[in-house]
């Protein structure tokens, strides 16, 4: 008796209809690149990511719905990044950044290349001791996302309450974690995982640096990008500026031990001398060469030549106890360069170099969120491969699905009536597999998954 074998596979969504392309859909049956990113071989001698929260797939994942998420603000008015814009290469184009109930003490930070940073702490002031850390502080803030507990604020265990109720999260957090329980270490993990992923090496200052070393004239660098690389590298006693004592490159990173660099005005009034780390000097501009934003953590400078020309001469504050020593000269004098404006062009030349490309438009590092800020997932394929043995009347299916997930296999004769028949788990690659004996006349089989 010939046998008749029909395989349909259900793809569980959040809305009635989807495409791979389509804006506001994860396929989660075909993850970025977050884990196994390339990156140029002088880079790989720093990471900051700990032991126990190495960069996955699904995690990276999980932390870009997360950080795109209005949700995870106490009004659904906020997301991470609100404050920290792809476009701005994950920095705010306002001095002060509008949170749920005002606006922050300071400016947002740029966050490309976190991973790669030699100071392990965060925040301007360096109060978080790890990135992981650091994540859900805003979140836990009365001013930024609202869930402190205080001052007629939710508190956190709030918003794990609000995630739970969110289908998609506990879809999410299964997949990354193998569980559906959402709590803040998972959250934090995730989170760090996609703020780490984010990386910037498809510079002009890349592409020369591949062929020469920094203290060569790079072949593919006008005069004056070399010219402001020599001055970037230099000490000022060897007629240089001394840029790379604080921010060496190839990372261009802010060293662990600096101190403040003079600019020290708070945007609450008066002064704060307790800001001492900065974020990578890679991308400052982006790729048009307008500034991702103001510089300097009140946003004091709107341009890359007013930071130059602050440098240039640093102000003499003698309220200024925690002024870096690298910018002190005898006589208890700060730093003057004396550099010309064409020098100070130069500076400002190179820097522009550290610009990437793929960082502005890479689809994995931008919103998944629809307009509608509404979101499907793809968690099973369109269509499974099948294999018949006809002489066992065993079927052999196969197809990728989303990692970590339990489904469920049902057959039905009339596809009317479905009867579950079995679960199969994939494995770590989210390769599914099942395998059934065949009964004739006819049958049809499929996998399903509900969260």
């Amino acid at each position: 008796m010939k046998t008749n074998i029909f395989l349909f596979v259900i793809s569980f969504t959040f809305s009635t209809s989807f495409s791979h392309a389509q804006e506001g859909v994860i396929d989660l049956t075909n993850l970025h690149n977050y884990a196994n990113q390339s990156r140029p071989a002088y880079i790989t001698n720093r990471d900051n990511t700990p032991a126990n929260n190495a960069i996955t797939n699904a995690g990276a994942t999980l932390g870009r719905v997360m950080f795109y998420d209005k949700r995870m603000s106490r009004n659904n008015s906020v997301s991470c990044a609100s404050c920290h814009q792809q476009a701005r290469g994950f920095a705010d184009s306002s001095i002060a950044s509008t949170g749920v109930a005002g606006t922050t003490g300071r400016h947002s930070m740029r966050l490309i290349n976190s991973r790669f940073s030699n100071e392990a702490k965060f925040f301007w002031d360096e109060r978080a001791a790890s990135l992981e850390a650091q994540t859900t502080q805003p979140i836990r803030d009365h001013v930024e996302m609202g869930f402190s507990g205080a001052s007629g604020d939710p508190a956190f265990t709030d918003l794990v309450n609000k995630l739970n109720a969110i289908s998609e999260y506990r879809v999410l957090f299964a997949m990354t974690y193998g569980t559906p329980v959402i709590n803040e270490t998972n959250i934090q993990k995730a989170l760090a995982q996609f703020v780490r992923s984010i990386q910037s090496f498809d510079s002009k200052y890349d592409a020369g640096r591949a062929v020469a070393n920094d203290n060569q004239p790079f072949p593919n660098f006008t005069t004056s990008e070399n010219n402001g690389k020599a001055l970037f590298l230099n000490p000022p006693g060897a007629g240089g500026a001394g840029c790379a004592g604080c921010h060496s490159p190839p990372h261009f990173d802010i060293d662990p031990n600096s101190l403040n660099n003079g600019v020290i005005a708070s945007l609450a009034g008066g002064i704060d001398l307790t800001n001492v780390r900065s974020p990578s000097l890679r991308d400052l501009v982006g790729p048009g060469g307008t500034s991702n934003g103001p510089f300097m953590h009140n946003g004091a400078f709107a341009t890359l030549n007013q930071v130059i020309a602050h440098y240039n001469a640093v102000p003499n504050n003698p309220a200024n106890t925690n002024l870096d020593n690298r910018l002190r000269r005898p006589g208890n004098q700060t730093q003057n360069l004396n550099l010309s404006q064409q020098q100070q062009n130069d500076l400002a030349a190179f820097m522009r170099t550290l610009t990437g490309t793929a960082v502005y438009s890479d689809v994995k590092w931008s919103n998944p969120f629809n307009a509608n800020n509404e979101l499907s997932m793809i968690i099973l394929p369109s269509s499974v491969q099948s294999t018949l043995n006809t002489q066992t009347a065993t079927c052999h299916m196969t197809c990728k699905v989303a990692p970590g997930l339990t489904y469920t296999v049902e057959k039905s004769t009339d596809l009317k009536e479905w009867t579950s028949i079995d679960t199969a788990t994939p494995d770590a690659q989210g390769n599914l597999t099942f395998s059934t004996n065949i009964v004739p006349p006819q049958a049809f089989y499929r996998f399903t998954y509900t969260p």
